[in-house]
């Protein structure tokens, strides 16, 4: 509770600004193209921001304000990232990688950002938001107490966010076997199988949420930074595959490449997925403000099993187990996130009435 309190009186409102701020610097992108991925993204991943924007509560109060405009900047520029990455290009990995610098560069706060981020492209680029984000991301971090604690650890975070990212994205194009050899040799020296590896490379902004976030506290070490990027490497695996489980049925009818066929079998996914939130949860309750994480986790898997499609025949061993193993701590919280989908589906026929009421309008004005 008093997280909330926290993040409603002192984050929330920060957020706003730091999304009504960036909406206006997207707004003078020249390239359209560009400038319709960076506004629709910061208008569909609100939610992914606020999310985000969590971490940030456990900040000391003279601390949250920098690390709330690092956690939302750098957010904000992984979901234009995304979408960036996504676009159709001759050799995705290569340009998916150029245009990745930008996050890693934004938690790399020694030297100058490239700042050529759009060297391979044969548009105009974006006149400088990648590279505003960059700044403003490096700016913020540089002001927490404990940011050369983490000056190794996030630059490595960022880059197999970024990279895992990239990858995924050219799959299609340039094939499987390109990700797979390199899971495999990045995950040689983890405790992480190479697919779940990937799939925690793939969530691992949150990693670096939680490292900007650690960053804050002065006493913060460096053996800590290092053991919550494990952390949280492993706590992405879960998210990951929540995700994609909940999404299973959407992605199979239209089209959209699902990662859970690198297991063999269902099965082998439930085990794999229960070792490691045991894994998490052991691990979690040992680390300095393990309870905070706990509650993150507890408010994420929440959050995607408690969608209609998380307890199907094909998600369900993986998404009962995993809140199982969060009971009793999960069970408040996904109470509140039944509540919110009840209230949004009940809401939504309003909408479309209100919708079907413009189009009418809309009608009889002549279609304009």
């Amino acid at each position: 509770m008093l997280a909330h309190g926290r993040y409603w009186s002192s984050v929330a409102p920060l957020v706003r600004r730091l999304l009504r701020r960036w909406e206006v610097r997207a707004a003078e992108i020249p390239d359209p193209r560009l400038r319709d991925i960076a506004r629709e993204k910061l208008r569909n991943e609100r939610f992914n921001v606020e999310v985000a924007a969590m971490i940030a509560t456990i900040a000391p109060t003279r601390h949250r304000e920098r690390t709330v405009e690092a956690i939302v900047t750098l957010q904000i520029m992984y979901d234009y990232l995304d979408a960036l990455t996504e676009q159709p290009t001759v050799d995705p990995i290569r340009d998916g990688l150029q245009h990745s610098k930008a996050f890693i560069d934004a938690v790399t706060t020694s030297g100058q950002p490239a700042g050529d981020y759009y060297a391979l492209d044969s548009g105009s680029g974006d006149a400088g938001y990648l590279t505003d984000l960059t700044i403003a991301v490096r700016d913020a971090l540089a002001d927490l107490p404990a940011a050369d604690t983490i000056a190794e650890i996030i630059p490595m975070s960022a880059a197999r966010c970024a990279e895992a990212q990239v990858r995924i994205h050219a799959a299609p194009h340039a094939g499987i076997g390109q990700l797979e050899r390199w899971a495999k040799h990045e995950a040689r020296d983890t405790e992480l199988r190479w697919r779940e590896w990937l799939f925690g490379a793939m969530g691992s902004v949150v990693a670096a949420h939680a490292l900007i976030a650690l960053a804050a506290d002065e006493r913060a070490t460096h053996q800590q930074a290092s053991e919550l990027d494990s952390i949280y490497l492993s706590l992405c695996v879960l998210t990951t595959v929540l995700d994609h489980l909940v999404d299973h049925e959407r992605d199979a009818l239209t089209g959209e490449q699902s990662y859970l066929h690198l297991y063999e079998s269902r099965e082998d996914l439930a085990q794999q997925i229960a070792v490691v939130s045991r894994h998490v949860i052991e691990r979690t309750q040992i680390i300095p403000n393990g309870p905070h994480h706990m509650m993150i986790l507890s408010g994420v898997v929440a959050y995607y099993t408690s969608q209609p499609s998380a307890m199907d025949e094909f998600a369900r061993p993986v998404t009962e187990h995993v809140r199982d193993q969060l009971r009793p701590l999960i069970t408040p919280t996904l109470a509140t996130m039944h509540l919110w989908r009840l209230a949004k589906r009940l809401h939504r026929p309003q909408r479309a009435t209100r919708s079907s009421t413009k189009c009418q309008r809309r009608a009889g004005a002549g279609g304009r």
